[in-house]
């Protein structure tokens, strides 16, 4: 059974997240809660696997929220999924840097916001749909340039590893990440966690900033490995 706390200052919201998701047979909605303190104390208590934040609320953002729970090692179990708008984009950045696992737009699809919690519960992260790319694109465009020395801490990784780490910083899912170096998605898998326990965060979230911080990748830019991706029967 996933545990779930909604987190929005609109109650109609909090409501109605909590009877689509509630319905659902695996799913249990523990609590709500309309600001970050709140959201922070019900997670200390009732310890969800999944919080669905709100990123801009009164009492508590939304992120510095999200920063207390994942620092928590009570909660080290608990993942927090973002909502946000077009129009908040500039927060994506800190809300990775936060510890955020994915992240949805509050208009998105019933089916998708099911699948979303699923999908973040089995412990990988949302970096899907399309438009995570584009607002990561654009927050990541107004970051600094990155540095051209790349940090001591890249030395631990592969070729192969940097490679990966390159696709992930363009939200590559594994499957496309296999697809596009020509190995299985187990394979692919494999990668990414090696690549997490390396670089000691707390998803493929935080590889993506590091993708990004370390110059590896740049906003709007392929990385320079990337093969043309082949059409396979």
């Amino acid at each position: 059974m996933i545990g779930l706390l909604i987190v929005d200052d609109q109650s109609l919201i909090r409501a109605g997240f909590s009877a689509l998701l509630g319905a659902e047979d695996d799913m249990q909605v523990l609590g709500q809660a309309s600001n970050g303190l709140q959201a922070l104390a019900q997670a200390r208590a009732l310890k969800p696997n999944i919080v669905l934040m709100d990123i801009r609320m009164p009492q508590g953002d939304g992120i510095t929220a999200a920063a207390a729970i994942t620092a928590d090692p009570d909660l080290a179990h608990t993942r927090i999924i973002m909502l946000t708008t077009f129009e908040l984009d500039d927060y994506i950045l800190d809300s990775i840097r936060a510890g955020a696992s994915g992240f949805l737009v509050k208009d998105t699809e019933p089916e998708e916001l099911i699948q979303a919690v699923r999908i973040v519960a089995a412990g990988d992260s949302l970096l899907s749909p399309s438009v995570t790319r584009k607002l990561l694109a654009q927050v990541a465009a107004t970051q600094a340039p990155p540095t051209t020395k790349r940090p001591a801490a890249m030395d631990v990784l592969t070729e192969r590893e940097r490679e990966v780490l390159l696709l992930i910083g363009t939200g590559k899912s594994n499957a496309e990440i296999a697809e596009q170096l020509f190995i299985t998605p187990l394979t692919a898998k494999t990668h990414v966690s090696r690549i997490i326990g390396k670089m000691g965060v707390r998803d493929r979230t935080g590889l993506v900033v590091i993708a990004y911080e370390s110059g590896l990748i740049t906003p709007g830019a392929l990385p320079a490995t990337q093969a043309p991706r082949r059409d396979r029967p």
